[in-house]
C-alpha cells in the first residue's frame, strides 16, 4: 500500500511539475504587473531595468534566481505565488533570450512563496553587487 501511495505522489508531483504555462494568463498578469515599468518587450523604462537577452543572467547564482522573486514588483505583487511563478517562468521563456544557461529549472509556487517573504528593501546596490559577482563567477575558468 506504501509503495502504491508513494508512484500516485510521485506522478502527482511530476504532473504538476511539468505544468505548462498559461500563456493566455501569464501574459495579462504581465501586462497587469509587469509591463508598467518593463515594457511590453521586457525592455524597461528609463531607470527600471531592462529585462529583455538580460534576464536569464540572474538565474545563474541562487542569489540572482531569488533576488527575481525579491524584488519588491514581484514580492509584494497582488499576484498569489502560483501566477508570480508562472510570470516569472514565462518572462523567462520571452524575454531571456542567450542570457539563460540551459536546462532552465522553472520557479514553482513554493518556491516563489518562501522567497516573497523577505522582500529587497535596497534593490538598486543589491542588484549591482549581484551582477559583479555573476559576471566574475563568468569570467572564472
Amino acid at each position: 500500500m506504501r509503495i502504491l501511495t508513494l508512484i500516485c505522489l510521485l506522478l502527482f508531483a511530476g504532473s504538476v511539475l511539468s505544468e505548462p504555462i498559461n500563456d493566455r494568463r501569464a501574459l495579462f498578469n504581465y501586462q497587469m504587473s509587469c509591463q508598467g515599468c518593463h515594457a511590453p518587450d521586457g525592455s524597461g523604462a528609463s531607470s527600471v531595468p531592462r529585462m529583455k537577452d538580460q534576464v536569464g543572467l540572474f538565474l545563474s547564482t541562487q542569489a540572482g534566481r531569488d533576488y527575481l522573486v525579491r524584488v519588491p514588483g514581484s514580492a509584494v505583487s497582488a499576484l498569489d505565488d502560483a501566477e508570480l511563478a508562472e510570470v516569472l517562468n514565462w518572462i523567462v521563456r520571452e524575454f531571456a533570450g542567450a542570457s539563460v544557461a540551459e536546462p532552465f529549472e522553472p520557479y514553482t509556487a513554493e518556491e516563489v512563496g518562501r522567497l516573497r517573504q523577505e522582500p529587497l528593501r535596497e534593490v538598486e546596490n543589491y542588484r549591482v553587487m549581484l551582477l559583479n559577482e555573476i559576471a566574475l563567477a563568468r569570467a572564472a575558468p
